[in-house]
């Protein structure tokens, strides 16, 4: 061995002595072993995506249907999904109308979701979220962020996810992020049972795009269907509901659902029965004629009396024939201001003759 240096400390070993000392360990001690790690011991479901090339080996993927299934499944399971109620104030940056089913938020903000079962589902199940366009003209593309957000680098982003996926788990170091035949995103989180006086589990979303984004969505709708599968895949039930990223979701979500209401309005009063038609005139009782009215009797043994209920009929009697003319006149001339019907010929009149 080499003689202590000045100073009191011995130098680092060297290539030889080390190998001096690991054989005189006992064979028994250390054990050679070329199997692999169990479940237990494995990477974490980040890591093995990087080693794997960006597929996660910890969940199954789904089944490669070009376009995924968009209609509400609660299963076996009762699977149903909750929201915050935060309102339409300026200030939320996450609010959900449920009348419209449809999430707004903004960019890069936390959305929680409240996942709730009425039973456990087996162990080891998965919470799977995929984003795909609402519309059928488009829902066979792959909904992927947008070339200016896919570079840059977003306050609070994490760094291992992949930068082209739209949808991000926040708080979950299980998250997996994956990509099937298709090219679709995918991201899974292993499903937690609600905590103790808790009935939901919560799954804290972002969304890393605006749906106005040129090149990204292009304000095209997306629906994000979630789904509670097994470890191999086998779904126990779906959910959907629509998405709008915007820059204020308070004031969006007002003015969807003021339309919404206007349409359902406009729809509701179609429905309604026509007015009736105009009932016909012979339908009606006839309005008698003045010679056609009942003549009424009154005994006067009075005669001061008799003359003055005869001038006071009288009187009534011209009132009324005056009213009369009074409605003829009106008539008469309703007629001459009224258009004629059809066209009038112009004719020319000839020269008078000399």
């Amino acid at each position: 061995m080499d003689p202590p240096s000045e100073g009191g400390l011995e130098p680092p070993l060297s290539q030889e002595t080390f190998e001096d000392l690991w054989s005189l360990l006992p064979v028994d001690d250390v054990a050679y072993k070329d199997e692999p790690l169990g479940l237990e011991y494995s990477l974490s479901p980040i890591m093995s995506d990087i080693q794997e090339g960006g597929v996660s080996s910890t969940f199954a993927l789904v089944s490669n249907s070009a376009v995924p299934s968009t209609e509400d499944y609660p299963g076996q399971h009762s699977l149903q999904l909750e929201f915050q109620q935060n309102g339409t104030a300026k200030s939320v940056t996450c609010t959900y109308s449920p009348d419209l089913n449809k999430l707004f938020c903004q960019s890069a903000k936390t959305c929680p979701v409240l996942i709730q079962t009425q039973s456990s589902p087996p162990p080891e199940s998965v919470i799977r979220a995929v984003a795909v366009y609402k519309k059928s003209e488009h829902v066979a593309e792959v909904v992927r962020r947008c070339p200016h957000h896919e570079r840059s680098l977003e306050a609070g982003e994490a760094d291992s996810a992949p930068r082209s996926h739209l949808i991000r788990v926040e708080g979950n170091v299980q998250a997996c992020y994956a990509e099937d035949s298709n090219g679709r995103h995918h991201v899974c989180v292993p499903y937690e049972e609600p905590q103790v006086g808790s009935e939901c589990t919560v799954l804290l979303l972002n969304y890393m795009c605006n749906s106005s984004c040129m090149g990204g969505m292009n304000r095209r709708p997306i629906m994000t269907v979630i789904t509670l599968e097994t470890k191999q895949g086998l779904v126990l039930g779906r959910r959907c509901f629509e998405v709008r990223i915007c820059a204020c979701p308070g004031r969006d979500r007002r003015i969807e659902e003021e339309n919404f209401q206007k349409k359902k309005e406009l729809k509701n009063s179609g429905k309604r029965a026509l007015p009736s038609s105009p009932v016909v005139d012979s339908a009606l009782p006839k309005k008698k004629c003045p010679s056609e009215k009942k003549p009424f009797i009154l005994e006067v043994h009075d005669p001061e009396h008799y003359e003055l209920l005869k001038k006071m009929h009288d009187a009534l009697k011209a009132q009324d024939i005056l009213n009369q003319q009074m409605l003829t006149l009106k008539s008469r001339k309703y007629d001459d201001i009224k258009p004629k019907k059809g066209k009038k010929l112009l004719v020319k009149d000839k020269p008078e003759l000399e």
